[in-house]
């Protein structure tokens, strides 16, 4: 039987989501969770990896198991073994066919920024501080140059394996609540620290401190030297894929409209 599972973790105290030797890792949190409770080696895959310190809102992954437990076994009993920072949201049996990574039509991932003179306490862990007064109708206004296939080389990290630099933006919007600021973008796949990258460049236009029409620039000009720096982890939470309807997956990580 193949199952899907949704996760909740908090990033902070791991080095990232996929399965490493020695550190931490979300991966084999889970991984160790569930073997548990199948009493047997699981072993995973998910439907995007996120970096040391990003969160995960709804992250998406599969298992195949011959154990026998109803799906809130599967849930409960992952939770019980879990540390806190993760929690196994839903569990649901899908068809062979499915496949966490590959039948996922978009990702979506929200950057939230406290801009207020001081530092966060009680949020820390989630938000990016900005002392400085940003202009969110610039920072929004500048983000829509990315709305589109194009080579995203100028976000892309010195360290990315991926085969090749161009993606698909299919939304990407820049909000102000208060002293929030959230940048949510959605695309079709992502490069290594592709919206970290994004948001440390939209950052200075907030600030004042470059054009509006510079991300296009950025965009057109492919050279991460040129860019904005890289902006921090704490702010970054991944919250979800989208999927296909068909799958019958819950509404979170589900496609809706014309694009079922």
């Amino acid at each position: 039987m193949r199952i899907a599972l949704g996760i909740e973790y908090d990033g902070t105290d791991f080095y990232g989501w996929q399965r490493l030797k020695s550190d931490a890792s979300v991966q084999m949190a889970v991984e160790t969770a569930l073997s548990r409770v199948a009493a047997h080696p699981v072993e995973i895959s998910c439907a995007g990896r996120t970096d040391a310190g990003v969160h995960g809102r709804c992250q998406v992954v599969h298992f195949d198991t011959g154990a026998q437990r109803d799906m809130r076994s599967w849930v409960l009993g992952a939770c019980s073994n879990l540390p806190d920072t993760v929690a196994v949201l839903w569990a649901q049996p899908v068809a062979a066919e499915f496949h966490a990574r590959y039948a996922a039509r978009s990702r979506r991932y929200r950057y939230h920024i406290l801009n207020r003179p001081v530092r966060a306490a009680l949020d820390a862990r989630y938000v990016t501080w900005e002392r400085l007064p940003l202009d969110a109708e610039r920072m929004h206004e500048a983000a829509q140059a990315l709305l589109g296939e194009h080579d995203f080389s100028a976000f892309r990290a010195l360290s990315c394996q991926a085969v090749h630099p161009r993606r698909t933006v299919l939304s990407v919007s820049v909000r102000r609540e208060g002293e929030q600021l959230f940048v949510e973008v959605e695309a079709n796949a992502f490069l290594h620290h592709m919206v970290r990258n994004i948001v440390g460049s939209l950052l200075l236009i907030g600030r004042g401190e470059r054009p509006i029409p510079w991300m296009a620039e950025l965009l057109a000009g492919c050279d991460r030297q040129v860019a904005g720096p890289t902006a921090p982890a704490s702010g970054l939470t991944f919250l979800g894929p989208r999927y296909p309807s068909h799958w019958g997956l819950p509404a979170e990580v589900s496609m809706s409209g014309e694009n079922r």
